[in-house]
């Protein structure tokens, strides 16, 4: 027998910074959404949980234009928007912090937050000679880490190859902080790390949050979650099963909702 859990009430009106309406993504036969909505608000952490399948990675492709929605609206800072590549939603300010991290290891902490966005020299030696601002990127990436508190990074030229994985996380989290004006998404970003790297992620997040960035944060490790999210989206077979708070719920009723052994008294989502 299922149970029924009581679904929290909010009665706040906010205007969200990243909406999805009814997405539909299919491959094939396969479904991968089934009309799922989303919000996100200004300055909270919002975390989507579900089992492998349940259309997670699906839903942050289609919002960050990796894939092109079958059916369905998105909507930032409530215009219409649509991502025919990721190209379209970083020039948008959103950023994302895959799990494989995409950073060069050969390059220096600096080349790889600016990877992609070189920066040229200002006056004729940039616009004729196309020479690079080394000296100025350099500063602007010191400037990043520093304002994320990361702690661990002391020379903004070494190499990323000599860096743990804690450490590597960190420029890629200060990369999506420095260019991400209205959304970072962190895909499973504490899944490679040990206990005190993984806290050194968290205090990165929160230090986000306080900055008033959103994040979507999507993650397995349940402690973690039910640590710095503001709200949780539990996606279920490529629909969205509730919208809970940990305040509201704990742990184990979330996960209850996720495997399908319990469903919120009211199915529609929490905005």
């Amino acid at each position: 027998m299922t149970a029924v859990i009581g679904k929290v009430q909010d009665t706040r009106v906010k205007i969200p910074v990243l909406s999805a309406r009814g997405l539909v993504k299919t491959f094939g036969r396969v479904i991968g959404l089934d009309g799922v909505d989303l919000d996100l608000h200004a300055g909270e952490v919002l975390a989507i949980i579900g089992d492998n399948g349940a259309g997670k990675s699906t839903m942050i492709k289609c919002l960050t234009g990796a894939l092109v929605p079958d059916a369905g609206e998105l909507m930032l800072e409530n215009e219409p928007v649509t991502f025919r590549r990721p190209q379209d939603a970083r020039a948008a300010g959103i950023e994302t912090v895959y799990q494989t991290l995409a950073v060069a290891p050969a390059l220096d902490i600096a080349s790889n937050l600016y990877l992609g966005r070189e920066e040229r020299r200002p006056g004729i030696l940039g616009s004729v000679f196309r020479m690079l601002d080394h000296g100025g990127m350099r500063r602007r990436a010191a400037g990043a880490v520093r304002d994320l508190g990361i702690q661990t990074i002391q020379n903004i030229q070494q190499p990323v190859e000599t860096l743990s994985g804690g450490q590597r996380q960190a420029v890629a989290v200060a990369r999506a902080a420095a260019f991400g004006s209205k959304v970072v998404v962190l895909d499973e970003p504490t899944a490679a790390l040990g206990v005190k790297e993984s806290n050194q992620v968290l205090e990165l997040i929160k230090g986000l949050r306080q900055r008033g960035l959103p994040v979507i944060l999507i993650s397995h490790n349940m402690p973690h979650v039910w640590d710095v999210a503001d709200r949780i989206h539990i996606q279920r077979l490529g629909r969205c099963a509730g919208v809970i708070t940990p305040a509201s719920h704990t742990m184990s009723e979330g996960v209850a909702i996720m495997t399908g052994a319990a469903t919120l008294e009211d199915d529609s989502p929490l905005d």
